[in-house]
């Protein structure tokens, strides 16, 4: 028997990207800039209308100085985030 993981939370992890760039006072342009994105990029993940690349999430951890893990964190947002083996 399979046993899948729960769904990653998708809406979770665009509203903290939305939540840090506000948090900063930056616009989309600001965040460009900082990232190396195009900023019809960020719009459309922050939008949802795209999930964005794992280059692209990397690349908005540095610019947002965050790290990587806790920004991907959010993704677990509503179920229980997986532990290492022991």
């Amino acid at each position: 028997m399979t046993i899948f993981p729960p769904d990653p939370d998708f809406t979770a992890l665009r509203l903290e990207l939305a939540r840090l760039r506000s948090q900063r006072g930056w616009s989309y342009d600001e965040l460009a800039r900082r990232s190396g994105l195009a900023r019809r990029t960020l719009i459309e993940i922050e939008q949802g209308r795209t999930i964005g690349t794992l280059k692209s999430w990397h690349a908005l951890a540095h610019a947002l100085n965050v790290p990587f893990d806790r920004l991907f964190a959010t993704l677990c947002q509503g179920h229980e985030p997986p532990t290492a083996p022991q």
